[in-house]
């Protein structure tokens, strides 16, 4: 495993990191086999772990708390805080960006978590109903307070980055330190934007999903049905063959598969290798749900890509393309919201 550090915090983490969406109810229910995965991450040397309130109703912060204790300081901890811990949660103060809700969500993962402070806390989605400077000046109090050791974000455009750094040093905030973006061979419309605009910031970048929700392994074939899980299910958008988008997936596949195969590796190898190629990327986030899957996706640790490779890939997916728009998570209000558009009457 090597290791790369993030962005400027001066804290080095593995090039793999253990995402934990899949642990508890969501994915793997033994927790006594959830902190075997763990516990096979870090011995492998990942020392970055990726969590958040929200999956599995806080129970993946609790799984992850049991799997750390007595090894908390081989550990970079990271969390999340945004969404409703509890789906559909009607309670509109149990969200978002907000002072109120971020102060007990920090106090919340610490007791799930088992720990006295979380390494980088992220706050999970942007949040058009607060305002960044009260967003920062909370986080700022947090990482003061000796809770928080960096900050970062997920999922945030370009332009709200740039504007998080601009608050941040006219009302003498904490800066964000990093961001959390989806990233894959499939889903490339961050490197536009997003990724240069952390290097211009110093941000160190985590990505998530660089298989593409499973696309990227090969399991999904030309002229073969998607088996429609429950989990697919939730996310529908992603595997909808009506969708022009993820029929083009289909036929990139099959030119991905052959050039693995020309490379002598497995598909699943050679989409992590991309995802960690990007002069930008920190850190890539593994998301497996059993023991099997991480030691498969460990194997590629220490696969790089060579230019003549790369601009293959480049050839079948161009730069900055992301081939199903439904893969973007999240879409700002003024393009989700008429409102937002149109001059009142």
């Amino acid at each position: 495993m090597q290791y790369r550090t993030l962005g400027r915090t001066g804290i080095s983490v593995s090039t793999f990191a253990l995402g934990t969406l899949r642990l508890g109810a969501w994915g793997n229910t033994d927790h006594d086999d959830a902190i075997r995965l763990v516990h096979t991450a870090l011995d492998a040397g990942v020392n970055l772990v990726d969590t958040a309130d929200q999956y599995s109703g806080g129970e993946a912060e609790e799984i992850v708390g049991k799997a750390i204790r007595g090894r908390r300081d081989e550990v970079v901890l990271a969390t999340k805080g945004h969404f409703p811990v509890r789906m559909g949660d009607p309670d509109p103060n149990r969200r978002g960006n907000s002072r109120r809700w971020l102060t007990r969500a920090v106090d919340d993962s610490l007791r799930r978590l088992g720990t006295d402070r979380i390494d980088l806390y992220q706050v999970h989605r942007p949040d058009p109903a607060t305002d960044i400077d009260e967003t920062l000046s909370v986080l700022s109090d947090l990482v003061r307070a000796g809770k928080i050791m960096a900050i970062g974000t997920s999922d945030f455009p370009a332009e709200q980055l740039v504007e998080a750094q601009w608050v941040a040093d006219r009302r003498n905030h904490v800066r964000f330190h990093t961001e959390q973006p989806p990233y894959s061979v499939f889903v490339r419309g961050i490197e536009a934007d997003v990724l240069p605009t952390a290097l211009k910031y110093g941000m160190g970048v985590l990505t998530w999903s660089p298989l593409n929700s499973g696309w990227l392994t090969g399991r999904f074939r030309r002229g073969e049905r998607i088996e429609m899980t429950e989990f697919r299910r939730v996310v529908a958008h992603k595997f909808d063959l009506d969708l022009p988008g993820n029929r083009a997936k289909l036929d990139a596949v099959e030119r991905l598969l052959a050039l693995a195969d020309e490379v002598g590796v497995p598909l699943t190898h050679l989409a992590l290798a991309f995802a960690a190629s990007h002069r930008a990327v920190s850190s890539v986030l593994l998301g497996p749900r059993t023991i099997a899957h991480l030691t498969d996706q460990l194997a590629a640790a220490d696969l790089r890509l060579d230019d003549t490779v790369l601009d293959r890939i480049d050839a079948i997916v161009p730069p900055g393309v992301t081939l199903n728009p439904a893969d973007v998570d999240y879409r700002r209000p003024a393009l989700t919201d008429p409102a937002e558009r149109r001059r009142p009457a």
